[in-house]
């Protein structure tokens, strides 16, 4: 499997065409999209260019948000857009919200992030960036208009970094599924002694999610968008949905 982070895209702002930038950093980076490759975007242009920002010193907080962000030591305005990006508190501490998001997953601060955001506005103005209102569907729109440009069968996946339970360090996950399976069950596959698995269900959407990531890189790289030719499984129609454990088998929270 190769992935190849396409070269010099450009910073996105709000209303911006990804489509039409993903062409140009295509083309920009020497890459010539087959059937059956994968675009892996990460969230944050994503947010952007659906203008997912919001300006802290426009939001009031409330009782509750008031209240934990005294707790957790955080600006209450910031606990205020936390709950109402949230369906429930899981845990807190001092610095530290986890959430279960509005989309399903668990996750610190409900995804909502500060650093690499760069909004216009005066000083007074302090901007956070809101994962996308829809991930899936933000997949969808991206691979309908590279399909209908290029005329080829491909997959695209937005992903974004999560820390994970019992293990230190940032990894990326999938959050949004187009044409990429995220769960690949292999129950009733022979392994090499011809043992039938039972219980085996490969997580590949996240581990795809996982190698862009470190291909993307977490700070000031600057390349949002890496390409896959190679991923070992079929693709097919998916959703983040797939890869999210109901909450009746989840033993950690």
């Amino acid at each position: 499997m190769i992935l190849t982070p396409l070269q010099g895209f450009p910073l996105v702002k709000s209303g911006d065409d990804l489509v039409a930038m993903t062409v140009e950093a295509l083309s920009d980076s020497g890459v010539t999209l087959e059937a059956g490759d994968i675009l892996v975007f990460a969230q944050k242009i994503v947010s952007k260019a659906e203008g997912r920002w919001v300006n802290l010193a426009t939001i009031s907080p409330s009782r509750r948000a008031a209240e934990l962000a005294q707790q957790i030591e955080k600006d209450p305005r910031l606990v205020e857009l936390v709950l109402r990006e949230s369906r429930s508190v899981l845990r807190t501490r001092p610095g530290t919200i986890v959430v279960e998001h509005r989309l399903g997953f668990v996750c610190a601060n409900a995804g909502i992030d500060h650093s690499n955001v760069a909004g216009s506005g005066t000083s007074e103005e302090e901007w956070v960036l809101l994962l996308p209102e829809d991930p899936d569907a933000s997949a969808r729109r991206l691979r309908k208009g590279l399909q209908a440009h290029y005329g080829l069968p491909i997959g695209v996946m937005i992903i974004d970094s999560h820390g994970r339970a019992w293990r230190l360090g940032t990894v990326g996950v999938a959050i949004g599924l187009a044409g990429v399976p995220g769960l690949v069950d292999l129950r009733g596959k022979a392994d090499l002694y011809g043992y039938r698995l039972r219980i085996t269900q490969v997580g590949a959407g996240d581990e795809l999610a996982a190698a862009a990531s470190l291909v993307m890189g977490q700070a000031a790289e600057g390349t949002p968008v890496v390409h896959v030719r190679g991923f070992p499984y079929p693709l097919r129609e998916a959703a983040l949905s797939e890869l999210l454990r109901p909450p009746e088998q989840d033993l950690f929270r």
